[in-house]
């Protein structure tokens, strides 16, 4: 089997020790491309300095929403700056998080539409962040334009927000949630959803999935994921993830080819 982690930070601190060993453990692992998303400026120049070193890694620059406040909406012009880079095959994260930060949400959302305004010029995919946001998240989505490509990230909503989700023509990624025992509602959703319009990512260094939860999570775990969608939907596991494998594929390179 073939994996594509769609969302990892290999940029942050916890690889700093091994992070040659960890790349070297995903590629062990069948791990054929990863996406390192930046979640703030710093953060989408490493990513993309790491992506230049290796071949199968790719970047997504932008402004996280629990970062915009050490940021003015002038500085997206270096993050549309980097997403020229021939390694940028995507824009995000960005989007509302209103469970650790409600305070700052007109910046929140000030941001989030010049990052939507940024991918849709590029004709790049936008990866999308939503925390305690829905309503607001629909809201934007009702009055802007959105690029042709949107994922929501680890992704936690519920059922009618899915339904909403595949109505537009979204695409949606599990992370190792969708393992844990107590993830009831996301397993819900994963049941429902199309699986052509499912992909799948790590976030680590977080979430790792079982039987890793509570340490460090990497690349090479993306396959238990998989596994457990295989579970959740009674299908073929090699099907599962061939298919997968292809709508990470089709929803990163469609446009450009770069992968």
């Amino acid at each position: 089997m073939k994996f594509f982690d769609t969302h990892s930070h290999l940029d942050f601190e916890q690889f700093d020790i091994d992070r040659e060993e960890v790349i070297k453990r995903a590629k062990s692992y069948g791990v054929e491309y990863i996406l390192n998303v930046g979640t703030n400026i710093e953060s989408s120049k490493k990513v993309i300095e790491i992506a230049e070193k290796y071949d199968f890694i790719y970047a997504s620059c932008g402004i996280h929403p629990l970062d915009v406040s050490n940021y003015k909406i002038e500085d997206l012009k270096e993050i549309e700056k980097l997403s020229k880079n021939r390694k940028v095959i995507a824009i995000g994260e960005t989007g509302f998080d209103f469970y650790y930060s409600k305070e700052n949400r007109e910046k929140q959302k000030e941001f989030f539409i010049a990052q939507i305004e940024i991918s849709g010029k590029y004709n790049l995919p936008l990866i999308v962040h939503q925390r305690e946001s829905k309503n607001e998240i629909i809201e934007i989505i009702e009055k802007i334009k959105l690029p042709e490509k949107v994922v929501f990230h680890c992704f936690g909503g519920d059922l009618n927000f899915a339904q909403y989700c595949l109505k537009k023509n979204f695409y949606i990624s599990f992370t190792g949630i969708l393992t844990f025992k107590n993830a009831k509602m996301v397993k819900e959703v994963c049941k429902f959803y199309p699986i052509e319009k499912i992909i799948v990512e790590t976030d680590a260094p977080f979430l790792a999935p079982c039987p890793f939860r509570g340490k460090r999570n990497e690349p090479f775990m993306i396959k238990y994921i998989i596994e457990e969608i295989s579970k959740i939907k009674e299908a073929n596991l090699e099907k599962i993830s061939d298919t997968i494998f292809e709508n990470s594929l089709s929803f990163f390179n469609k446009i450009y080819g770069k992968i």
